[in-house]
């Protein structure tokens, strides 16, 4: 039997957890909102200064230098870390460690990206007036276009007045969401200005699990004596002693021309077995038209390709000739499965 008190324990803890619940589906309503007003900015007023910072720092033979106090500040790095990791050489300069030294990270030849929301951050004001005097562009983000940095920039990405997601308006959490997101966008346009590829996002990424999911076929595949091909005239009691030997659990079947026009695997010989199946030819077990991958495909794309088919080899063709096999076991073994 449940006590009054537990009873009332009890109803306690529903009801805080459903005020939780309440609170977080209202700060995800309002930051979805404050991003809602940025995309109809860039419809309007927001779309030429956006154009001209990306201009800007396409034409630009330095680094961006983003710099910020704060949530900000905060932001700041995560937007320059973005900038550096897809072609758009980039780092975060603190706004109060300028002025003791590290202006000297600035050069004529970079873009100042400044973000303070008020647009009046006392902090800002050594590298602000730094810009001015070298006549390095300065590229503000901001919610005040009137603002001390507004007024000093040579480009304000002005960001729409947005309501907080705190319940006070003081925690910077929509505000803070919305120049990441500004950020975000800048990044990506100059990403795809530049035509930069996954073979380029690679070369900054070649650790970790993303790395691995970086790297292509040609990079992890089996070549030359390793690759199980008979012809398809090849007697199936040839074809199952190589098919052991090479250990993939696939045979490719190529024709006179060393095209690959088709496979054998596990599942085809079970579908044959008979007395007579090793006096059968490779043409007559084969599957025709298999699943390959070019040498360029990325081991992500080769992991996904597998999986879906259920299959744990494919061949990989270059101009229909069969040039590597990749094995589940090689995607383990770089970690990307």
């Amino acid at each position: 039997m449940v006590t009054p008190l537990l009873d009332h324990q009890a109803e306690e803890e529903v009801g805080a957890a459903s005020n939780c619940l309440v609170s977080a589906e209202r700060t995800l309503e309002t930051e979805i909102s404050g991003l809602s007003a940025v995309r109809a900015a860039l419809k309007d007023g927001l779309a030429g200064p956006f154009q001209q910072t990306f201009d800007l720092i396409q034409k630009s033979m330095g680094r961006v230098i983003v710099t910020g106090i704060g949530k900000s500040g905060h932001i700041g790095t995560k937007i320059a870390a973005s900038l550096a990791s897809t072609g758009t050489p980039s780092f975060f300069v603190h706004a109060s460690e300028a002025s003791h030294g590290d202006l000297g990270m600035i050069t004529e030849h970079d873009v100042v990206l400044a973000l303070s929301w008020s647009g009046e951050t006392q902090e800002l004001a050594g590298i602000v007036s730094y810009t001015r005097r070298f006549k390095v562009p300065l590229v503000a983000i901001t919610s005040r276009q009137d603002s001390t940095l507004g007024n000093a920039a040579d480009i304000v990405l002005k960001l729409p007045s947005v309501a907080e997601a705190c319940p006070h308006g003081l925690a910077p959490t929509t505000s803070a969401l919305i120049q990441l997101a500004i950020g975000d966008a800048l990044a990506v346009a100059l990403l795809e200005g530049r035509g930069f590829t996954a073979q380029d996002f690679r070369v900054f990424h070649p650790g970790g699990r993303l790395g691995a999911s970086l790297k292509t076929a040609k990079d992890i595949m089996h070549s030359g004596e390793r690759l199980p091909l008979v012809a398809e005239s090849t007697p199936m009691s040839d074809g199952l002693v190589l098919m052991t030997q090479r250990g993939f659990g696939v045979l490719g079947v190529t024709d006179e021309l060393n095209q690959l026009i088709g496979i054998i695997t596990d599942g085809d010989l079970r579908r044959h077995v008979s007395s007579n199946l090793l006096e059968k030819t490779a043409g007559e077990i084969m599957t025709r038209s298999p699943k390959s991958v070019a040498p360029d495909t990325l081991s992500a794309s080769i992991l996904e390709l597998v999986n879906s088919l259920s299959i744990t080899s494919v061949f990989v063709i270059e101009d229909g000739r069969p040039v590597g096999i990749v094995h589940l076991h090689d995607l383990l073994r770089v970690g990307v499965a």
